[in-house]
């Protein structure tokens, strides 16, 4: 095994004595999740813009959404309130006709969640205002559960994209790297096999993805009180089925290419359907009942679901063997066919 121990210790230098590389495994999705945890933390619900358009009845209708507390209220002539409702700058338009007080009339958009939302609440407090009584006594109870919030969500998104972006760019981008700079060549002449060589280009990898992914589980538990429900050997072996999976495909995609105008149109055309589809910012639950088949069959559909499964879901082992059957699998069978069809030249 020397000229594997000599090739994984040659890959951990280069990546080292590298520090654009280093940025990008370890200080970019740190950025990622102080920015997007920021942007996206626990915070009180914001006041629904509501326009009333003025009239003498315009004062009535004002005060009695402005005491609900759920609106921010502004008085405005009827061409202006439809102008702000066109560019998004209002939900609702409330006009209470002159001729008919004790009507009302709303202007919304009904392809918009936060408009329809605003109509029926303006309706439910004016509705009371005029008299309205509720037959049915009512108890709210708030509830805030554990992994509920967006960063919980987001979390293993972005560490699911980050096994993906080290698997593929770490491993594919670099193998090319090499094969156009000929040191494929040279390293031929040595006394190594194929696999050593594919062997310590995933292990290497692996070696600084793992940690990094760790340390974002560790920030967002620190920083945003991310935990994980299940367990964190479980969460290890998704981790490392991930780092493995998609050095596999790095390692696929790369095995041919003979330029880095290749390997990148290759590993953009792989990459792109799973930054979209797989999960990592939304759920794939959005897109349409006919392309949930093609959805389940990405790489990181599997994975992303498995890493929610151990972190908002408390799953263990035993609950995952599906996901994580299908992990292994998906990095074996890239493997073997990378080390099938890899060319030096």
């Amino acid at each position: 095994m020397s000229p594997f121990r000599q090739l994984l210790m040659s890959r951990i230098r280069l990546f080292l004595r590298e520090p654009a590389a280093v940025f990008w495994v370890y200080a970019f999705p740190l950025v990622m999740v102080f920015s997007l945890g920021t942007a996206f933390r626990s915070q009180p619900v914001e006041r629904v813009l509501v326009d009333v358009v003025r009239n003498s009845h315009a004062a009535e209708a004002a005060q009695a959404l402005a005491e609900s507390r759920l609106f921010r209220v502004t008085i405005t002539d009827l061409p202006e309130a439809q102008r702000r409702l066109r560019i998004g700058r209002t939900e609702l338009i409330v006009e209470k006709p002159h001729a008919d007080p004790a009507s009302v009339r709303y202007t919304f958009d009904p392809t918009r969640p936060g408009s329809l939302v605003a109509r029926n609440a303006a309706d439910d407090i004016l509705q009371r205002a005029a008299g309205r009584r509720d037959v049915l006594a009512v108890t709210d109870i708030r509830s805030i559960q554990p992994g509920g919030r967006y960063i919980d969500f987001l979390i293993p998104g972005l560490i699911g994209m980050g096994l993906m972006g080290g698997g593929m760019w770490g491993v594919g981008f670099a193998t090319v790297d090499l094969r156009i700079r000929k040191l494929l060549r040279r390293l031929l002449a040595t006394p190594m096999k194929r696999s050593h060589f594919l062997g310590a280009m995933i292990i290497s990898r692996m070696l600084f993805t793992i940690p990094e992914v760790f340390i974002i589980v560790l920030i967002s538990r620190w920083f945003f009180s991310v935990q994980v429900q299940g367990d964190l050997s479980a969460l290890f072996v998704v981790i490392l089925g991930g780092a493995i999976q998609f050095s596999g495909i790095g390692l696929l995609v790369a095995s041919r290419a003979t330029t880095l105008e290749t390997v990148s149109g290759l590993m953009n055309a792989v990459m792109i359907p799973m930054w979209i589809a797989s999960g990592i910012f939304f759920s794939p639950d959005r897109f349409p009942d006919y392309l949930q088949p093609a959805i389940a069959c990405l790489p990181l559909t599997p994975l992303i679901a498995t890493l929610r499964q151990v972190m908002l879901e408390g799953a263990g082992l035993a609950d995952i063997t599906i996901g994580l059957g299908t992990i292994f699998t998906w990095g074996i069978v890239t493997f073997l066919l990378a080390l099938k069809l890899f060319r030096w030249q």
